[in-house]
């Protein structure tokens, strides 16, 4: 098993209940969440051992993010106390047609808010295999692109593996802020989550004008290659969204100049949409450090992923058994 590092803010996400706009509700469900931290959770959950870094206000709140966190197995001596206040986001769950939105409540928080690294960072890369950071950390804000930058070079200096997640969010940043970090951040990647959106809109790479998804997707694994040869793993999903309820899920990946394709999954109903991203990284990760074949590696991550869509929360609850069981057994199918 390896030792993975990610880092990046935690928050806390309020969601209505299918039916229920904002502005009606009444109630709201709780769960704790973020990019990287629900990467940590399906890691730990595999079996590696995984610290987490970020920072939390010193209140009931951050402690019940550490709890969160423990309880998956993830190790949280690098979750500092401080700041004045948790993120939070608010979570319009979407039915049918209607697609989900969200409202971040996230400006000024313990982690957007830190202007320095108050971590050591040789000691939090000491021994580290994969370091992992997503998109949405240096979208906080232009001090966090700096920061983010310097810790993704240090870590590489101490000898880690980079893995990074484009995640691309609109409501923080804009394509062409997104697309001048990139340029400065992926030189250091080594395996890397961006699909043809990422590569169209953000890379600013020429759309495809032939037919196939096997084909497209060579194309803009190919040319995102091409300008970063570094990196030797890209991932991505190719979902097609019948409904916000209905959804079919197929895993692709480029690695040794070789493409390879998960089978498709028929998602209905979701339960949960949010963190199925995360999951189908947190398995990428996995089959790397276990050094499996890159089939099995992108089955695996997309059973994952499809799991993570029948349970409610940000994070992946499944061991790897229960993922691979998914795998052999198919859908539906009761487990004796």
């Amino acid at each position: 098993m390896g030792k993975v590092v990610t880092l990046g803010e935690i928050m806390l996400r309020f969601s209505t209940e299918t039916g229920i706009r904002i502005p009606q509700a009444e109630s709201f469900s709780i769960h704790y969440g973020g990019g990287e931290a629900n990467v940590a959770i399906s890691l730990a959950n595999y079996g590696h051992q995984v610290l987490f870094a970020s920072k939390v206000p010193a209140n009931g709140l951050g402690e019940a993010v550490k709890k969160h966190l423990n309880r998956f197995g993830v190790d949280t001596r690098h979750l500092l106390f401080g700041g004045d206040r948790l993120g939070t986001y608010y979570l319009e769950s979407g039915v049918g047609e209607r697609a989900a939105n969200v409202i971040y409540d996230r400006a000024g928080s313990s982690f957007a808010a830190m202007e320095q690294l108050e971590w050591n960072l040789e000691s939090l890369f000491n021994g580290v295999d994969i370091f992992h950071i997503s998109g949405i950390t240096p979208a906080l804000s232009e001090k966090w692109r700096a920061l983010a930058l310097d810790i993704v070079q240090m870590a590489k200096k101490s000898g880690c593996k980079i893995s990074f997640d484009v995640n691309y969010r609109s409501k923080l940043w804009s394509p062409e802020q997104a697309g001048k970090f990139l340029t400065q951040i992926l030189p250091y990647v080594d395996y890397c989550s961006a699909g043809s959106l990422d590569a169209q809109k953000l890379l600013e790479i020429p759309s495809y004008s032939g037919t196939g998804r096997k084909e497209e997707m060579t194309y803009y694994y190919q040319a995102m290659q091409k300008r970063y040869p570094n990196i030797s793993v890209f991932y991505s999903t190719n979902r097609t969204v019948n409904s916000a309820s209905v959804n079919q899920l197929i895993g692709t990946m480029w690695a040794e100049r070789n493409f390879y394709e998960s089978q498709c999954h028929m998602i209905d109903p979701i339960v949960d949409r949010v963190g199925g991203g995360d999951a189908f990284a947190g398995g990428v990760l996995h089959s790397l450090l276990n050094k499996d074949t890159y089939s099995k590696a992108i089955c695996f991550a997309t059973a994952a992923a499809a799991l993570k869509h029948t349970v409610y929360g940000d994070s992946n609850q499944f061991n790897q058994q229960e993922v691979e069981n998914f795998l052999y057994f198919g859908s539906g199918k009761i487990v004796r």
